[in-house]
């Protein structure tokens, strides 16, 4: 299996990158795919198949899968992309379901306390098992988000000035030997930064803001480590209630990207 990331730049901006043809294909094998995929499962649950399923303290809504997207119950509105429904949509073109996840549109467990109450529930395991099982579909998913969020992130920037820059910074990250996953996995951990709902203060903290935020005379992964702990750190600093106990985290995340 090959999966292709086909950024087409030409025909979404009008515009070629300086270097590059209009079409610039990043490629990944099955063996690469699956190390991301391996990557993000640690960075998001440890490798543990029980943190396939969560539920974080201070949030509204649990978590699944390798890249804990999320699901939202009955009634429950945040600002943060809903990204389960998508999953299970791209799963149903491949793998068999549990009958009861094909009957709801809504997590059903409405509160934390009841969630963790029903961990060992049949209904629970089943879901852990279809996440464990379908890795490489999940994988395929978030390479799909990745695929179309250059872009995305370009139509919703102000000036060709600002554009190229954020198209320029792209491409320096996704031609370093780690920015393929820096770059899909930042994605997956806090989206391409194009929704207004994903603001706090007006100032968002997805891919766009760390391209944004980059200078363009530095070493290029270490430069966007840099931007993503800066757009990170604002946003604990503009958040309506306390985040900074997941800033640790964030930034132990984002020094995998410099890793071999």
């Amino acid at each position: 299996m090959l999966f292709r990331l086909i950024f087409a730049i030409a025909l979404a901006t009008g515009v070629t990158p300086p270097t590059l043809a209009a079409d610039y294909n990043i490629q990944l094998t099955t063996r690469q795919a699956h190390s991301i995929g391996q990557k993000i499962w640690l960075n998001e649950g440890s490798g543990k198949i029980e943190n396939l399923a969560v539920w974080n303290k201070g949030e509204a809504f649990p978590s699944f899968g390798i890249g804990h997207f999320i699901w939202y119950p009955h009634g429950v509105e945040e600002s943060f992309t809903e990204s389960f429904p998508q999953l299970i949509k791209h799963l149903q073109k491949t793998t068999v379901l549990p009958n009861w996840l094909t009957k709801t549109t809504d997590a059903p467990w409405p509160r934390r306390e009841i969630f963790y109450s029903n961990i060992n529930s049949a209904k629970m395991n089943s879901l852990r098992r279809l996440m464990h099982n379908s890795i490489p579909q999940q994988v395929e998913f978030i390479i799909q988000r990745m695929e179309a969020a250059l872009a995305k992130m370009l139509a919703t920037v102000a000036t060709e000035l600002q554009r190229d820059h954020v198209r320029n910074q792209f491409y320096r990250v996704a031609q370093q030997p780690n920015g393929i996953y820096a770059l899909i996995d930042y994605i997956n951990f806090k989206g391409e930064g194009i929704s207004t709902k994903e603001r706090y203060k007006d100032q968002g903290w997805g891919l766009l803001q760390v391209l944004e935020n980059m200078d363009n005379n530095t070493v290029i992964m270490p430069e966007f480590v840099r931007a993503a702990d800066f757009v990170l750190t604002r946003r604990t600093q503009n958040a309506p209630r306390d985040e900074s106990r997941w800033l640790p985290g964030w930034r132990n995340r984002l020094q995998t990207y410099l890793l071999p």
